[in-house]
């Protein structure tokens, strides 16, 4: 056996998938493995590995496999320089959308509208907010906790 590849039955243990699903997704090429012995018995690498458990993950927070299939074809269109998206993104469920970070953005795995804004720039708006205005008064931030005269209620 080639040094740092594993079997279906060492994957499964590792990943927690059963060695149907292995096949499955072998067979249908959600994650295929990294070679094949010379009597045709699937050898995964570290890389599969990761991308196994991403999909496991995926399916373990409700998404389909083939929704899975979906964004995975829909990273192939965005990203085209990426070969393996479930083992070279970082993929995060929210709610019914699959959120993936790449390259200090993060975006819609099915249709790569991007969700989050640079964080820098947050940080400098935030800033320019607090030098252009005054904190604001307790009163002004709990106005419940203030009676009438604008008095502190105990």
């Amino acid at each position: 056996m080639n040094q740092g590849l594993f079997s279906c039955r060492q994957v499964a243990a590792i990943t927690g998938l059963t060695t149907r699903q292995l096949a499955y997704w072998r067979r249908t090429g959600l994650v295929t493995p990294h070679s094949h012995t010379e009597g045709g018995h699937a050898r995964y690498s570290f890389t599969d590995l990761i991308a196994l458990r991403t999909a496991k993950q995926l399916i373990d927070a409700n998404v389909s496999v083939q929704r899975i299939r979906k964004c995975l074809q829909s990273l192939t269109h965005f990203l085209p320089t990426v070969d393996r998206p479930l083992a070279e993104l970082s993929l995060v469920i929210t709610g019914d959308v699959v959120l993936v970070f790449h390259a200090g953005n993060a975006f819609d795995a099915l249709t790569g509208q991007e969700w989050v804004f640079p964080i820098a720039e947050l940080a400098a708006e935030v800033e320019r907010l607090q030098r252009n205005q005054p904190e604001p008064e307790q009163a002004e931030l709990f106005p419940a906790a203030m009676d009438e005269q604008g008095e502190r209620i105990a």
